[in-house]
């Protein structure tokens, strides 16, 4: 991961928005990706030079006012610009978590375990799952392990078939995870993903240059299940305030669709093999020696 993140996050913005995005008539041959840097400039009423300047990473430390004026100049939306004010570290002081051990409280795993009939799993800003529920365990049993959303996404065999608009999801996933460089950049977890998804997957390597920004709140999500099928599903993510960068995240089907009845059998084919599994376990013989004998 790069040093210059502010600079970099300006720049791709930047070229990602053309003259007549913006309102802005284009004269000429043009020899750059979007807009030049004295445009964007004048969009935000700020000295062309300062503006070069902050690309570069000669200045890093921009004021609240110059941010928003960015902001606005730049078309960013609320997850992009809240992005842009922790590059600067200019964001609140409650929006800059500690790290913290990635703990799923007791009480919220009882309250997962609460809604047998919907998958919900917590996870932290790295894409780590830390608990799931019996559902979401069988949502996700395509993947070996199922451990992180963005290496299940990239690097899992199962990724491709499983995720049925595969590049809808593969972007929303690397746009999650820009959203948490902005809040603990030298996380080594995350340094180590990264890493690890940008060496295996060129995919994620080229989609990680856009700089594109998004946090989870609510969509729709299609999969394809090797068990049941077509599953259409929305999710609601909720974030956990005892632990910051935590969030439980809850799928649901319509009622009564075939994605809900596909997600009920997918729960009943899913408690009768953990049952088969356990009647198993316990048919075993006892070893000589075994203090359980």
């Amino acid at each position: 991961m790069d040093d210059n993140r502010m600079g970099d996050f300006l720049r791709a913005c930047r070229a990602a928005l053309r003259p007549h995005d913006v309102g802005m008539p284009s004269h000429g041959t043009r020899r750059v990706a979007g807009l030049r840097r004295e445009e964007v400039a004048v969009l935000a009423g700020v000295n062309a030079d300062y503006y070069t300047r902050l690309e570069q990473g000669r200045e890093r430390n921009p004021s609240p006012q110059v941010i928003d004026a960015l902001s606005h100049a730049l078309h960013l939306d609320e997850d992009a610009r809240a992005h842009l004010y922790r590059l600067a570290g200019a964001a609140p002081a409650d929006r800059l978590s500690p790290r913290r051990t990635e703990r799923v409280s007791p009480a919220l795993r009882q309250l997962m375990d609460g809604y047998p009939n919907t998958p919900a799993f917590v996870m932290n800003r790295t894409l780590d799952l830390l608990a799931v529920n019996a559902l979401a365990q069988a949502l996700y049993s395509a993947f070996t392990p199922a451990d992180n959303l963005a290496r299940m996404t990239f690097l899992d065999p199962a990724g491709p078939t499983f995720y049925t608009d595969w590049n809808r999801a593969a972007q929303a996933t690397v746009a999650n995870l820009r959203e948490a460089t902005g809040f603990d950049p030298d996380n080594p977890r995350l340094r180590e993903l990264v890493g690890t998804l940008t060496e295996h997957s060129a995919d994620f390597a080229r989609l990680w240059q856009s700089h594109t920004v998004r946090g989870k709140t609510q969509d729709a999500k299609h999969f394809l299940h090797p068990d049941v099928g077509p599953l259409t599903l929305t999710y609601q993510a909720f974030d956990v305030r005892e632990a910051p960068g935590q969030q439980l995240v809850i799928y649901h089907a319509e009622p009564g669709s075939p994605s809900a009845h596909s997600l009920h059998l997918l729960g009943s084919l899913h408690a009768t093999r953990r049952q088969d599994r356990s009647q198993h376990t316990a048919d075993q013989p006892t070893q000589p020696g075994d203090p359980h004998r």
